[in-house]
């Protein structure tokens, strides 16, 4: 089956990977009723060429329907049941429908047998699939016997077309799971850096704050017995609770405002990797030195914007994501080619908000789409 966790198709390589593999494994399918449908003018009986064609198109609807179990995830059962139904009456009625069509010029239900046998593996597990494939040869040599065909080539032509079809497609599904494994793989990498860092970060706070939150309890337990017969050291006991809760606060903070200092430089490289991930040429450019606090804050906000909308919000083949430091501030720009030709949704808080927030920090936030490319620039100043 011809399917991907969700996260997986949102990616746009990876869609047109999975159209690249249905197409193939359709277009080995469509040589094979081709074939069929050419013994249709070796027919000189009319009543039977109408009823080969009947059976042919009917089969072809049907496994269509077929296919379409196999590359939709999450069918509900009962449809997909009712597909596989559909195509197995159809294959049935093939047999008295075109077994004499074009015989003994031309084998037609040779080439319907063929189709079935080279996806099988597609619509079946395992033993399921081997059955199907064996059951068909034999119906091939039995109608090929019935009809009075060639008994012998019937067969032949069935297995070995059959088979190049099995392996023309099981060529493309390996191709296709090998991409949604490694698609799955970065994903995993992604999960797993996010829980490591969360780890690191709650290790930090069980680390800075366990040893002072218990030495606080034991003061403060002391404190209150003290109370009652000695006030004097109490009050002292008291005080160090205080003073050592305000140094657990600041050491607090100062975990918080490393963990939310951000570097701009970082950020720039990580949404570029993960652009080129998903399939978009990207090309960096950024000043020799960092910039300040000051203005990286800003345009972190701004640059996650602007790679979350490339990569969902349009079908772009290549990015430019450039960072310019200027006398009066700093400038980021993104350029893509995915531009739609629909104009932005005005009700979006996506882009509207960063124009509010750098606006309320003296900033500005400006887009436009010329000639099929999306442009985004932030302004920042360096007296906000």
């Amino acid at each position: 089956m011809i399917a991907a966790p969700a996260d997986a198709l949102s990616n746009p390589r990876m869609r047109r990977a999975r159209l690249f593999t249905i197409v193939g494994i359709a277009g080995g399918v469509a040589v094979c009723l081709v074939l069929a449908g050419l013994g249709l003018r070796q027919e000189p009986d009319p009543l039977r060429n109408v009823l080969g064609a009947v059976g042919l198109l009917a089969f072809t609807a049907a496994l269509g329907g077929a296919l379409y179990r196999s590359v939709t995830p999450n069918l509900p059962a009962a449809t997909g049941n009712k597909l596989l139904l559909a195509f197995g009456a159809a294959a049935v009625l093939s047999v008295p429908l075109l077994g004499p069509v074009g015989v003994p010029q031309w084998q037609t239900w040779t080439f319907v047998g063929a189709a079935i046998v080279g996806l099988a593996p597609l619509l079946f597990h395992a033993w399921s699939a081997v059955a199907l494939m064996a059951g068909t040869v034999g119906v091939a040599a039995l109608s090929a016997w019935f009809f009075d065909g060639d008994v012998l080539s019937e067969v032949g032509v069935t297995v070995a077309l059959g088979l190049s079809v099995a392996a023309w497609n099981a060529l493309h599904l390996w191709g296709w799971t090998f991409l949604v494994q490694a698609q799955e793989g970065r994903d995993a990498l992604t999960r797993l850096a996010a829980s490591e860092e969360r780890l690191r970060f709650a290790r930090d706070v069980h680390d800075l704050l366990g040893h002072n939150l218990s030495v606080i309890a034991l003061k403060a337990e002391l404190a209150s017995r003290l109370a009652l017969v000695d006030g004097e050291r109490a009050s002292r006991e008291a005080d160090e609770v205080r003073a050592l809760a305000a140094a657990a606060l600041t050491e607090m903070r100062e975990v918080v405002h490393g963990y939310r200092r951000v570097d701009l430089r970082d950020q720039v490289l990580a949404v570029a990797q993960v652009l080129r991930s998903s399939g978009v040429r990207c090309t960096v450019t950024q000043p020799e030195e960092d910039l300040p606090p000051s203005l990286a804050a800003p345009l972190v906000s701004v640059l996650r914007e602007a790679g979350t909308n490339v990569m969902r919000h349009s079908k772009a083949d290549w990015c430019t994501i450039e960072v310019v430091r200027e006398d009066a501030g700093a400038r980021l720009t993104v350029v893509n080619d995915g531009a739609a030709d629909a104009t932005p949704d005005e009700r979006s808080s996506g882009l509207r908000g960063l124009a509010d927030r750098l606006g309320d920090v003296g900033g500005t936030l400006r887009t436009w789409r010329e000639d099929g490319m999306f442009t985004l620039e932030a302004i920042v100043r360096a007296d906000t």
